[in-house]
């Protein structure tokens, strides 16, 4: 067994400045800030967003790719390509806009959680209809029990905006991860008073899709989807609370998206901060 661990954050700027060695590069260019934005990318997937950046240089007509064009390679290695042709109706445009502002906006207003890079309602080819990107500042390597709260907050934050109109599909993936997070604090993590530092989950296979099994009684396992109820819960209602809060910037927010279809971590954040005006 050779265990082949992900790249860190230097890892991955060395090696996409390997594979940039291979084309022509803008000599501006941030690795740093990409290696950042590719948080989570394998070597492969490094090695794909450089050739796209290339691709995508070529197609323009340019003869070198610049610091957009490997930016908009992370979100087409990620997420796919942009589909010129989907066509979402107004009334789904404005729904996506208010699910992924609500991630977004979730996540600024709590202390831990990464700066919002980009947020975009393009549809991709992977089906998805809309993203905030996260970018975590450095290397994490450990998650406090806080910061792992926070992100299944911003999960159900995209959900919660929506319900200030429609509840819809959209939150399926969220929904996933949120509970998987939740899971994982209960019975591996040991993040729960009632099982203390027991292990009520194992996971086998690690390198070969990481399947759990349950070593408890059923009646514990009733216990720990009970806690997994309450925390996904009591995080969402935090989340509600925050958005209920803040009304006024979802609103705009969502209301901007809307219009631009794709708006920067400052553009998003230059909204956030500026002071409401006052009224004649």
């Amino acid at each position: 067994r050779v265990p082949v661990e992900l790249p860190d954050l230097l890892g991955r700027e060395a090696i996409l400045k390997v594979h940039a060695k291979k084309i022509k590069i803008a000599e501006d260019v941030d690795f740093n800030k990409i290696a950042r934005m590719a948080s989570g990318a394998s070597g492969a997937e490094l090695a794909n967003i450089v050739n796209e950046a290339a691709l995508r240089a070529v197609r323009d007509g340019r003869r070198f790719a610049t610091q957009a064009d490997l930016e908009e390679s992370i979100e087409i290695v990620i997420a796919g390509y942009q589909k010129k042709n989907a066509i979402m109706t107004d009334h789904e445009k404005h729904i996506v806009a208010y699910h992924e502002i609500g991630h977004a906006l979730v996540a600024a207003k709590q202390t831990n959680s990464a700066p919002v890079q980009k947020i975009t309602i393009v549809p991709r080819t992977s089906g998805a209809l809309g993203y905030t990107m996260q970018v975590e500042e450095g290397n994490h390597y450990l998650m406090s029990q806080e910061e792992m709260e926070n992100k299944i907050a911003t999960l159900t934050g995209g959900r919660a905006a929506e319900e200030v109109g429609t509840i819809t599909t959209g939150a399926s993936n969220d929904i996933e991860q949120a509970t998987k997070l939740a899971r994982a604090m209960i019975t591996r993590y040991g993040m729960s008073r009632d099982f203390d530092m027991v292990a009520m989950e194992t996971v086998q296979n690690q390198y070969l899709g990481g399947d759990t099994s349950l070593a408890c009684s059923a009646e514990t396992q009733a216990k720990i989807d009970q806690q997994v109820v309450a925390l996904v819960k009591q995080q969402h209602e935090k989340a509600l609370k925050l958005l209920t809060d803040n009304r006024a910037k979802l609103d705009e927010l969502a209301a901007f998206l809307y219009e631009k279809e794709t708006i920067t971590g400052e553009e998003f954040m230059e909204i956030l901060n500026r002071e409401p005006a006052q009224a004649q």
